[in-house]
């Protein structure tokens, strides 16, 4: 008996099952603060801002949610997406919290044509879920402001804290990962006021308004 047919058919079922609808990748996303100013609860501190970018390893530079086992194995996800990279979404969420805390006069982005008196920028070291006894979402992230006119970086704030999962699911990681930028984006802001509190920028020249 020839074996040509068999083989044929073989070929047909690998192509057939090679076919098959491919598994659709789930998009997440982090809460962007509204385009409401808020009523500032303090001094408004006559300072323009400029958001610049957040470094990170390629990882975090890229859409896929990433996870590690015992704290330095690492891995992705690879239907598990972000609508945008984590720099770029962590970014945009610190740039319109401190544009929207009516604590500045202004803050731009630094792609903008404003020059600015201060650049906001930082590094992201750790966006990522944690597994092991329990589960965590992680994170790490450094942030520091540069005065412009003078080059020096007159503030840093370092952020790290592992914030509890709920439940083994993708969606419980991922309302993790967005409690925990929340509570990271209070926390600068509220040490960025403290700093400007501590020294107090002096007002534009009425030549320079």
């Amino acid at each position: 008996m020839s074996l040509r047919p068999a083989l044929i058919a073989l070929i047909c079922v690998l192509f057939i099952g090679g076919c098959g609808a491919a598994r659709p990748a789930k998009y997440h996303q982090l809460t962007v603060p509204g385009d409401t100013a808020a009523d500032p609860h303090g001094d408004v501190y006559p300072v323009t801002l400029v958001m610049g970018p957040l470094l990170s390893s390629h990882l975090y530079r890229e859409d896929h949610l990433v996870y590690s086992s015992n704290g330095e194995d690492m891995g992705i996800y690879e239907y598990e997406r972000w609508v945008e990279p984590p720099t770029e979404m962590i970014q945009e969420v610190l740039f319109r919290a401190l544009r929207f805390s009516g604590r500045f006069r202004a803050v731009h982005a630094q792609h903008s044509s404003v020059r600015g008196d201060y650049l906001v920028r930082g590094h992201l070291y750790d966006f990522k879920e944690i597994n092991g006894s329990s589960m965590s979402a992680r994170v790490s992230l450094e942030l520091e402001l540069r005065d412009i006119k003078t080059g020096n970086t007159v503030w840093t704030h370092v952020y790290n804290h592992d914030e509890p999962v709920s439940s083994k699911k993708v969606s419980a990681v991922v309302a993790a990962l967005n409690r925990n930028v929340q509570r990271a984006t209070n926390e600068f802001t509220a040490s960025l006021v403290e700093y400007f509190s501590a020294h107090p920028p002096a007002p534009p020249s009425p030549a320079a308004q």
